[in-house]
């Protein structure tokens, strides 16, 4: 399959196929991280098909040769904000809300019956989800996006739309709250120092 970066550049020459191609390669990490983010199964997909949307009608503004990664990212991330706020502002509660059940997803964004096997104590999976669950909004994006997709710092930042130092403060800090939350003691002060890298 190509890389994105390829299939932006055939997209915004006109080249439809490269969209559908460019959408199988990203959307399913995509998930992964407004899954993460939004923790409905539904609203991610939402967002999802709202943060393509917003690709194709932006796609002009694409700077070419540039990985689309970060662009596409940047703007799922800013779709999730908005829809939080607007959702904030929408919140009206009448009577006992009926609960309606969810797809059970991993960590990975895998529903229960596309997984073939259990990773990990669930357990142990389950209390770090809660824990994750728990940050500050800011401090469990850092987390997701460094630990949890990978990216770099520098990655993460352009993503979340702040600096470099703000998006290593906010996950260090999300990660000595999960590491208090699950109880494992902080590192010795010579090997955080000494190991930092």
């Amino acid at each position: 399959m190509a890389e994105a970066k390829d299939l932006m550049q055939r997209y915004c020459h006109g080249d439809a196929g490269a969209f559908r191609e460019l959408y199988t390669l990203v959307a399913p990490r995509l998930l992964g991280y407004l899954l993460k983010m939004a923790r409905e199964r539904a609203l991610a997909d939402d967002l999802l098909q709202q943060t393509f949307l917003k690709v194709h009608r932006a796609r002009a503004a694409y700077v070419h040769g540039a990985d689309p990664l970060p662009w596409i990212y940047s703007i799922a991330h800013r779709t999730f904000i908005d829809e939080t706020r607007r959702h904030k502002r929408a919140v009206v509660r009448v009577g006992e809300v009926e609960q309606l059940p969810e797809v059970v997803a991993g960590i990975t964004g895998e529903s229960a019956d596309q997984r073939d096997e259990v990773r990990g104590d669930p357990e142990l999976v389950a209390a770090a989800l809660e824990a994750l669950a728990g940050l500050p909004a800011q401090q469990r994006e850092a987390v997701v996006l460094t630990k949890l997709d990978g990216k770099t710092v520098a990655e993460a930042a352009e993503i979340a739309g702040t600096t470099v130092g703000a998006m290593k403060v906010r996950a260090h800090r999300g990660y000595e709250a999960l590491r208090k939350t699950l109880g494992k003691p902080d590192e010795p002060a010579g090997k955080a120092a000494g190991g930092a890298s």
